[in-house]
């Protein structure tokens, strides 16, 4: 006797758009509860959010195998499950979590007292402060602090449960100030990083695969009650393929609004979700709480080329073909060869020098090409133009 497999549903292979977005599709997707008995490793559910008691935890990451099947259940929760959970207490003072606190805020201190105004993703300029590239200045700082900060397992078992071996780390600093407004919901880099235009030329497959590559976490660094405004969450809507494109739509916001959840925390509490899930942070409505976080940010070891290539040498190089290219109104020509050669993303760079000031990220090697053949820009000074750009990206 033999039996047919069911087939599999296909996978959506083509664009998305507004149009492939509804609210009731949305709305069936996040409204529903999180059982706790579906997560035997977590301690409590709050507003749909898995808890994990840190301390707990740690007394049994120790056995291999009961750590694999931990893992597990983390990966599961952050990819078919509420997309969020957070460990109660899991940077203490063991981890020097007082000790880097007072580094940050002198580092914030020292910022102002230099002058430095620094650009904000999601934010008005000044409105909040930050520490760009943290995790390399408290390594050079006080490596004894860094040391002590990211000895810390319930981080390496949440980054390597959803990403694997091999990830980077890295973090900012983010202080939003009493009566720091809220921010629009959004999903988070990569794709959360560009606008609907952007986002919407890459195909459905790419939206699938993107919070695949990143795993975001928030270590709070003071106490936050809800008036402080910690980050706001909707539960579940990491699972809505279309939601790159969905976040910015009035009716989404509207709905995110009314339906997220926020929970209070205490400092050394850690959080940690899909990329893809709304989020948004809230409204400092105190007058006195200036709520600090360290915003780590988690990478696959997987997003990068095989082959190192030194692109300010090529362009430098082809400058001269495109512009005889642009001059024969060979426009497709340019295109396609300077997508071959220039680097067309704005990351990795460096939040000191490269502020997003005047959008969510500043010009890419591309970008520079084009813009230097728009405006007839001389090789010497394209040459000095592309130098400049690398050094913003310099750490």
């Amino acid at each position: 006797m033999t039996s047919t497999a069911p087939a599999p549903t296909a996978a959506r292979a083509g664009r998305l758009s507004a149009a492939d977005c509804r609210l009731d599709d949305f709305r069936a997707l996040v409204e529903r509860t999180t059982d706790l008995a579906d997560y035997p490793f977590a301690d409590d559910t709050e507003r749909g959010v898995l808890v994990y008691d840190a301390a707990r935890l740690r007394t049994r990451i120790t056995d291999e195998s009961t750590r694999a099947e931990i893992q597990d259940e983390i990966a599961r929760a952050l990819l078919d499950g509420p997309g969020i959970v957070v460990f109660r207490g899991a940077f203490t003072d063991e981890h020097a979590l007082t000790d880097t606190t007072a580094y940050f805020t002198d580092t914030i201190a020292r910022q102002h007292a230099e002058g430095f105004a620094g650009g904000d993703h999601f934010a008005k300029p000044g409105a909040n402060d930050r520490i760009w590239s943290a995790l390399q200045k408290l390594s050079v700082d006080r490596p004894d602090l860094f040391a002590r900060y990211y000895a810390n397992d319930v981080l390496a078992l949440v980054s390597e449960a959803w990403l694997g071996p091999m990830y980077q780390v890295t973090s900012s600093i983010n202080v939003v100030n009493p009566g720091g407004a809220a921010q629009n919901p959004h999903r988070d880099y990569h794709l959360g990083f560009m606008s609907t235009e952007t986002a919407a030329a890459f195909r459905a497959h790419v939206h699938r695969l993107s919070p695949a590559l990143t795993l975001q976490g928030a270590v709070a660094h003071c106490t936050m009650p809800i008036e402080s405004g910690p980050t706001m969450y909707l539960p579940y809507s990491q699972q809505y393929e279309p939601g790159y494109i969905a976040f910015g739509l009035p009716e989404f916001r509207e709905f995110f609004a009314d339906h997220y959840v926020q929970l209070p925390l205490e400092a050394g509490d850690a959080v940690f979700f899909n990329p893809a899930l709304f989020h948004a942070a809230g409204h400092n409505t105190s007058t006195d709480i200036f709520r600090m976080a360290n915003l780590l940010q988690v990478s696959s070891a997987f997003g990068r080329a095989i082959d190192s290539v030194d692109r300010d040498a090529m362009v430098c190089a082809l400058y001269p073909e495109l512009q005889a290219l642009a001059a024969a109104g060979r426009d497709d020509d340019v295109r396609a060869v300077v997508a071959a050669s220039a680097e067309g993303y704005a990351f990795p760079t460096n939040l000191d020098l490269d502020p997003p000031v005047t959008g969510m990220a500043g010009e890419t090697q591309a970008e520079l090409v084009h813009r230097a053949l728009r405006d007839s820009m001389s090789p010497e000074r394209f040459v000095d133009e592309v130098r400049a750009l690398t050094a913003r990206h310099t750490p």
